[in-house]
């Protein structure tokens, strides 16, 4: 039997799965599609990294590497829920429970010394940020909000927040030495391999070989902290005289690199003072600012000057601007965790709220929104300019801005991978061909960023092919988001330019623009009702793959997100939307799950479809349409998730998406044998909702045990996220 792998992951989605996975799996069945569970969780890549620390019945496969392999294939189909994108503070936090829980991993070496250290540091860090991804990705991604999605929003609008003309909200940003200014790109003319070196007063080091292939753009750039220091002592400056919120919005998932680095200059220039006097000390109990103020607090105890210490960072963090906050009630500021304020959510949040962040006294305040890095951050202001000038945007009129992003085979995948390096001195850092010749160099000063990239060119042709086959299919023009000031994006829009000639184009509205101009085309056409497509690179596609749908739709996690795979596999996205820690907090305290599983109803009909034409199976079609017309019922009956204890959460969506589901096949005629088999169940689903949404509802307001946080306890967690006997039965009965 032909399989679908199903991604185990983290936070919400996993608990989800809980629930929905076995409704999954039942209705499947009898359609001879075997829905197979493959464990891609944090948890579960440090576990298949650390195998021989752990007893016969600990050790697991390493499901992300095969899963890989598969996506190489044409063979694959996989449904990817969202996973955690490990910042050092979540990596710790993840192996102190699974060493509680008796798995003798090693500890985190923060400071390795000897080679065995070093290794295991080195194992790790392939655990940390954005490290289940690139190795999913081997296609380019097709990211759009689905009609009945689109019609939802319009008929039902989320609340957007009121902005005024007089708003001080803004974001500031670099304007020189930082990545966008200094970045130096090329196109490989061969096969072959590319140095890296640092050439320094007294040393030569090689830092890097990157071996490319014929065609390949590979850039290298580079962050000069000296400037970033001076810039973020202006931009906490210019908060202060400004009287707003100051908050810093950075990628330290993502950029698991460079921007922990970054956000812990952050840190440093938020308290001068205080790392002036006790940096040393500081440093010497591995307590960084790259790990935010939160884990400094947690190790302060342990220090002589513990209370000092402490002092001192609360003096200088009250002689400062007001800092945006995570959480207001347990006073966690925006620099308490560095992947607590990721750019390409918590951007489109404040512009959504009227341009407002959260400031320690729970109220809602104007905010410099900080952005080092220009690369990009030119979009927000755009957008940030016009609803200051035109108003909030309108869910109930405004188009659409669905996305073509560059992804494939680990394109752009700046920060992700091991060619990102703090330099530790004075020097250059070159860059050479096989033959000696240097082709990019940059002059560096010790603690500067330096990072390179790479973008093979058939990822970068199927990227102009998928862009021109959803122009066609979809009616909308394409605007290619491409900076001509940055070195890569000149490489790229002359391969952009070269690859469109070898598409028909004809009747096509496709054109290259700045991320900026692009922007604002883009925003003009939604405020008219108008819909554009978004080509553009993995970052930039990363950030609007949020922006857009959070302004249209409220959330990005109701996205269809499909990859074809450049083998001729799907792979199939549940929409963007992070694992949703809060999320998982309230189930704890209320035992309440608000978060929403519709991305992976639409990312499970598409799976269906494709699994349906890859193996000539037709029921699995058949399941398909009926479960995208469930889908379309459960959002015009308004069974989504909502908010609050003794309202419907995310079992209740479930069990609704089950029972509409199962009506709709009971109902289609193209299979009577399928219909047969789901109308007894159809008829149990609708004869119980009464005693269903009772059972649901009665278990909320209390708290929730599910035995740990990155490892749940399999049997405590199914009784929680299956609390209804009724619904259990039924379902289990196709089993």
């Amino acid at each position: 039997m032909a399989k679908i792998m199903y991604t185990r992951t983290d936070e919400a989605p996993l608990l989800a799965t809980y629930s929905f996975l076995p409704i999954v799996q039942a209705f499947c069945k009898p359609a001879g599609v075997e829905i197979q569970l493959r464990d891609i969780s944090l948890a579960g890549r440090i576990l298949a990294l650390f195998g021989e620390y752990l007893t016969d019945d600990q050790k697991i496969e390493d499901a992300l590497a095969s899963l890989g392999q598969l996506a190489k294939t044409p063979d694959a189909n996989i449904i990817k829920l969202p996973n955690i994108s490990a910042s050092v503070p979540q990596l710790l936090a993840a192996i102190k429970e699974l060493q509680e829980k008796g798995y003798a991993i090693p500890a985190y070496p923060e400071n390795p010394a000897t080679d065995e250290e070093k290794s295991i540091r080195a194992r790790y860090d392939a655990v940390k940020g954005s490290a289940v991804n690139p190795v999913l990705r081997e296609g380019n991604s097709d990211r759009r909000a689905p009609l009945a999605v689109k019609n939802y929003a319009r008929k039902h609008p989320h609340s957007m927040g009121a902005w005024s003309t007089d708003s001080k909200t803004n974001v500031q940003t670099m304007s020189a030495h930082d990545f966008r200014n200094n970045e130096q790109s090329v196109i490989c003319p061969a096969d072959g391999t590319l140095t890296v070196t640092f050439v320094g007063a007294d040393e030569k080091t090689e830092l890097k070989k990157i071996k490319v292939l014929a065609g390949e753009v590979v850039d290298a750039t580079v962050l000069q902290v000296a400037q970033l220091d001076a810039f973020l002592a202006d931009a906490i400056a210019r908060a202060k005289a400004e009287d707003v919120l100051f908050s810093v919005h950075l990628k330290a998932t993502m950029m698991k690199v460079s921007d922990p680095i970054i956000f812990g200059h952050v840190v440093r220039a938020f308290l001068p003072k205080t790392f002036t006097t006790y940096g040393d000390e500081l440093r010497a109990a591995g307590l960084s600012g790259n790990n935010g103020l939160g884990a400094i607090y947690a190790g302060l105890a342990e220090l002589p000057h513990g209370a000092e210490i402490k002092a001192s960072i609360e003096a200088e963090l009250a002689a400062g601007p007001r800092l945006a906050m995570v959480n207001s009630d347990k006073g966690i500021t925006n620099l308490h965790v560095p992947s607590d304020v990721i750019v390409d959510a918590s951007m489109p949040a404040m512009i959504r709220t009227s341009g407002h962040m959260w400031g320690a006294d729970g109220q809602e305040y104007d905010t410099l929104a900080v952005i080092p890095d220009s690369s990009y951050a030119g979009v927000y202001q755009a957008v940030i300019d016009d609803c200051r000038a035109n108003g909030a945007f309108d869910p109930r009129t405004m188009g659409t801005v669905p996305n073509v992003g560059l992804m494939a085979q680990k394109a752009e995948e700046y920060g992700s991978h091991d060619k990102t390096f703090e330099i530790a001195a004075d020097g250059v850092v070159q860059v050479t061909d096989d033959a000696g010749q240097v082709v990019m160099e940059h002059q560096v000063a010790a603690g500067d960023i330096w990072r390179a990239c790479q973008t093979k060119d058939a990822p970068i042709r199927d990227w102009v092919k998928l862009a021109v086959t959803r122009a066609r299919l979809s009616g909308m023009p394409v605007i290619f988001w491409l900076d001509p000031e940055r070195a890569h994006d000149r490489n790229i829009t002359g391969l952009v330019q070269k690859y469109l000639a070898d598409h028909d184009t004809t009747g096509l509205d496709i054109t290259i623009a700045s991320p900026v101009e692009a922007c604002k085309t883009s925003i003009e056409r939604i405020r008219r009702g108008e819909d554009t497509i978004s080509a553009t690179g993995n970052v930039l596609r990363d950030y609007n793959t949020d922006l857009f749908p959070i302004l249209e739709l409220g959330t990005s996690a109701k996205m269809l997100s499909v990859v074809p795979l450049m083998a001729g596999g799907g792979l199939f996205e549940t929409g963007a939307g992070g694992s949703a820690p809060k999320h998982v907090q309230q189930l704890q305290a209320e035992n309440y799950l608000r978060w929403d599983s519709l991305g992976e109803f639409l990312a499970l009909a598409e799976s269906l479809e494709h699994f349906s034409l890859a193996e000539g199976n037709v029921r699995a079609s058949v399941l398909a349409k009926a479960l995208d017309a469930a889908t379309g019922r459960l959002l015009e009956e308004n069974k989504s998730p909502a908010r609050r204890v003794g309202q419907i959460d995310n079992r209740g969506s479930h069990f609704y998406e089950a029972m509409y589901w199962a009506q709709e096949l009971a109902q289609q005629t193209a299979d009577p044998e399928l219909a047969q088999t789901f109308a007894p169940v159809a008829e149990a689903l609708t004869a119980n909702e009464a005693a269903i949404d009772a059972e649901l509802l009665a278990v909320q307001g209390k708290p929730a045990d599910i035995g740990g946080y990155y490892v749940l306890d399999e049997a405590k967690t199914t009784a929680v996220m299956r609390p209804s006997a009724t619904l259990n039965g039924i379902i289990d009965q196709l089993c």
